[in-house]
């Protein structure tokens, strides 16, 4: 008989537990949004809400919408497009220099080249 109600006991804490952990979960993107300070952290809870009516078929996307906004970047793209332009224009900067560099390399060389024919031709004639 106390085998019975103990069964019983732990049939409800099971269950009780299952019910409570399902509803925590679901709040999770929630949470993520408002440590983000996310603008559309009301929605997010809704949407979390609805989800959890239609057995979390939403859930990966609230936790992917949740997770896209930060606040000193806001949707992740402007600073990965500001950090583009930097390096594309430092990158064309570096190419003028190499090209300046390889003009005076090839003047150098032709400065140098008649020199050699020179001391070339006087070794020569000695």
């Amino acid at each position: 008989m106390f085998l019975d109600y103990f069964a019983l006991g732990l049939l409800i804490f099971v269950a009780l537990v299952l019910f409570y952990g399902i509803i925590a979960i679901h709040d999770i993107p929630y949470e993520i949004a408002k440590e983000r300070e996310h603008p559309h952290q009301d929605a997010i809870h809704y949407a979390g809400w609805v989800s959890l009516f239609t057995l979390h078929a939403l859930w990966p996307f609230l936790w992917i919408w949740a997770t896209l906004w930060r606040k000193e970047r806001g949707w992740g793209f402007k600073q990965v497009h500001d950090e583009q332009v930097l390096l594309q224009t430092q990158l064309t900067k570096m190419e003028m220099q190499l090209q300046l560099l390889q003009s005076e390399l090839t003047a150098l060389k032709q400065q140098r080249q008649p020199m050699n024919n020179s001391n070339n031709n006087s070794e020569g004639n000695q």
